[in-house]
């Protein structure tokens, strides 16, 4: 351990010099085992780790998430995955640990997004989920652990570059923390809250009705939306964020943004989507890609271009406007967390389309009964949690 570390550059290779240290003269929390991680890099890991910290501890399973620039691609915990997941997730031929299924499902959740990720894990990295990294692009990893076969494997990653980082899980950071901008510093206490079931108990709506899949699915969104740039929302099912909206300065911009990414991971179930004709040696990536275009509108124009030759070894069926409408019709069970209250009744209406049924938010807004209103229209479940969670 040492109290300091140097690094490269900073955001930006312009921005020198450039390093972490601990302010009180202890020793850095983490050892870098492999690698060379940059500024952004421990920015992903220190908050990813928080993330996947915090939800162990809320869910009692094994929790991972994928970050990019600051805010998680997705984020999960050890549910056992149905073969249509494992298919669209691309880990059908692999053998899964727990901590592994946590991080496909995280990987898999936004796989667009999170190409390049980093990788944080709540327990200890294992064959299974180095197996996994190993093929997939990414930047480095964050956990409290990892197996000698799980080391040797990532340790061969990227031509031997690939960033490991083990940070001590019983590290506790200071209760006050500093950010300078411009020169000024800021003081804030460290956002402590403990996002739990308790948080859930005060049920708004006329349906109090709250299942315990849907309180773990609003832990986890609550939980995600704590190391999310705001505004933010996010939408969860079945043990994992589906769609995150990460950044916006409107809070609906949030809503569509990650309701959209929520439609998109619920298509590729579609059957026609789990049935195109790839040619074998299509990379993930390209697959990833290619799915993505085939569900959109501009699909059309990938036929009309004759592009769909150099993926497809036959011209597959259009998914019609009429066909994803009634494929999402069949979407129910989601979770939705937001970060701050909804400030119109709007955020609901879009949140129905994409099978939103839980609901989490502090509440606090002049227009709360309106927003109650609109949700006991579609008779969903709504909890105010008198918890607002904004990260910068």
């Amino acid at each position: 351990m040492a109290n300091e570390l140097l690094l490269k550059y900073g955001c930006n290779p312009n921005q020198k010099p450039s390093r972490i240290y601990m302010q009180d003269g202890s020793d850095l929390p983490i050892q870098v085992l492999n690698g060379k991680p940059g500024y952004i890099n421990f920015l992903d890991a220190f908050n990813s780790w928080q993330l996947v910290k915090e939800l162990k501890e809320a869910t009692g399973l094994p929790a991972a998430a994928s970050f990019k620039h600051v805010s998680p691609a997705g984020a999960a915990v050890a549910v056992p995955m149905s073969d249509t997941l494992k298919k669209i997730y691309f880990v059908d031929d692999l053998e899964l640990s727990p901590i592994a299924t946590a991080y496909a499902r995280a990987r898999g959740a936004d796989r667009m997004s999170s190409y390049g990720d980093w990788v944080a894990l709540s327990d200890t990295c294992d064959k299974e989920t180095a197996t996994l990294l190993a093929r997939e692009v990414s930047d480095g990893i964050i956990a409290p652990g990892y197996t000698e076969e799980a080391l040797a494997i990532l340790k061969a990653k990227r031509k031997g570059t690939y960033n490991v980082v083990q940070i001590d899980p019983s590290y506790i950071p200071a209760p006050v923390e500093h950010k300078d901008v411009f020169g000024i510093t800021f003081e804030q206490g460290r956002n402590e809250v403990k996002i739990t079931e308790d948080m859930l108990k005060n049920i708004v709506t006329e349906n109090k009705e709250l299942p315990d899949e849907a309180k773990r699915d609003l832990l986890i969104s609550l939980i995600a939306l704590k190391y999310t740039q705001s505004n933010s929302v996010c939408y969860a099912k079945d043990g994992q964020a589906i769609g995150i909206g990460a950044g916006q300065q409107s809070r609906i911009h949030c809503t569509r943004l990650a309701g959209n990414k929520a439609d998109i991971w619920y298509l590729r179930q579609h059957p026609k989507v789990l049935s195109l004709p790839f040619k074998e040696k299509i990379r993930r990536a390209d697959r990833d890609n290619t799915i993505d275009v085939y569900i959109s509108d501009e699909y059309m124009d990938v036929l009309a271009d004759g592009i769909w030759e150099n993926f497809f070894t036959e011209k597959p069926e259009v998914l019609t406007a009429e066909e994803k409408k009634a494929w999402l019709s069949t979407f129910s069970g989601v979770s939705v967390g937001s970060d701050a209250f909804f400030p119109f009744g709007d955020n609901i209406e879009r949140a129905r389309k994409s099978g939103v049924q839980y609901i989490a938010e502090p509440g606090g807004s002049i227009r709360d009964d309106h927003v109650i209103d609109t949700c006991n229209k579609y008779n969903m479940v709504m909890a105010f949690t008198a918890q607002r969670l904004f990260h910068h």
